[in-house]
């Protein structure tokens, strides 16, 4: 049996970076969700476990070698300990590490949307023993929207497998007077500017999907960018934003308990988790509107084929172990099938639909 040991990463992290940063820990009503739980008692301690490998005589095997040999292997989260991507790394890396039964670490690296974890990612050695979690965000979008992001992630990175897809959840403030989706248009038209709704930055696949609804529907609302869902979260409560974008694992539970009202889902349907909410695509002005969040597994580009291909097996096997699902199904979260086949179509398809957006509502530059 695998043996189980801890890591500890200490956050030196100040400053700048700090400031940038867009994920915090969740509030205690959200992080109850099994996923987000596990993986927010061991982040805020700054630990994560991981198996250990097969005595090697203690030192790690590199390219030439046999893969994995006794080094961790060092998974990259782009974003702060807590928050959504950062628990299914975790979820994924034990996995990972016990059917490997080699060290899998989770390292850290927030900071300017994602974009500081993407390119120390894509700035490490490509012998299989760094990979990245990536999502739409840092991975998807950012490169469409400034000259300032410096990696190409078709170029500098490798699809590994896709981990899980969920559409964003816009949730109304107590007391608006919308209940559903097409209450919200129409009260946008009635008060021309007058809405505010707020995402996790500008940018961010939240926010492409209101630029998108907006450009469909013909209204205009005052986006309103926060640093993590949080932050989002005790605004919208509080009255002081109209609208609030949320992650499915963050809005699920609140909305579920009536604390919050959801208004739609950025699907072309329902989801399960939450079929009393609309989806977007079930708007006339919105036929066929679908934008996912999602998050994925990334090598660096010039990693062994053997390794990718051994890796996204792995992954296949581990997005379908009941317990796994489960975990994240409870979080109103889709697991994806772990293929780097079909992940590589999957992100051309995405990043198309990104580009088309970013021009048609004159984001570039934001």
């Amino acid at each position: 049996m695998a043996v189980l040991r801890t890591v500890r990463f200490p956050d030196r992290r100040a400053g700048a970076l700090a400031q940038t940063d867009r994920t915090v820990s969740l509030p205690m009503t959200i992080s109850r969700r099994r996923l987000v739980v596990a993986a927010a008692l061991a982040a805020a301690a700054g630990f994560t476990a991981c198996a250990a490998p097969a005595a090697q005589g203690g030192k790690a095997a590199r390219p030439g070698k046999s893969w994995p040999g006794a080094g961790p292997i060092t998974l990259i989260v782009p974003f702060a300990a807590g928050g959504e991507v950062d628990a299914m790394a975790r979820l994924i890396g034990r996995k990972l590490s016990e059917r490997l039964r080699q060290c899998v670490v989770v390292d850290n690296v927030p900071g300017a949307g994602g974009v500081l974890g993407v390119s120390k990612a894509v700035k490490s050695p490509a012998d299989g023993y760094t990979l990245l979690m990536g999502s739409d965000g840092p991975v998807g979008i950012a490169q469409l929207l400034s000259s300032s992001v410096r990696y190409d992630t078709q170029r500098d990175l490798v699809p590994v497998g896709l981990v899980a897809v969920a559409p964003v959840v816009a949730v109304a403030r107590p007391g608006l007077p919308a209940h559903h989706l097409q209450e919200l248009i129409a009260l946008a038209r009635s008060r021309p500017g007058a809405l505010s709704y707020a995402t996790v930055g500008a940018g961010s696949l939240p926010h492409l999907a209101m630029e998108m609804l907006q450009e469909r529907a013909r209204v205009r609302m005052i986006h309103v960018p926060y640093r993590g869902s949080a932050q989002i979260l005790s605004e919208v409560m509080g009255g002081q934003v109209d609208v609030g974008m949320l992650a499915a694992a963050s809005a699920t539970p609140l909305v579920r308990q009536k604390k919050l009202v959801g208004l739609g889902v950025t699907s072309a349907q329902r989801i399960e988790a939450l079929p009393g909410v609309m989806g977007f695509g079930e708007v006339p002005e919105l036929k066929g509107f679908e934008l996912n969040a999602w998050s994925g597994l990334f090598a660096p580009a010039g990693t062994p084929e053997a390794v990718v291909a051994r890796l996204s097996s792995e992954l296949v096997q581990v997005l379908q172990m009941p317990e796994v699902r489960k975990a994240l199904e409870e979080g109103g979260v889709t697991p994806g099938d772990g293929s780097a086949a079909e992940f590589a179509g999957f992100l051309s398809r995405e990043k198309a639909s990104y580009a088309q957006i970013v021009k048609s509502a004159n984001m570039l530059g934001e």
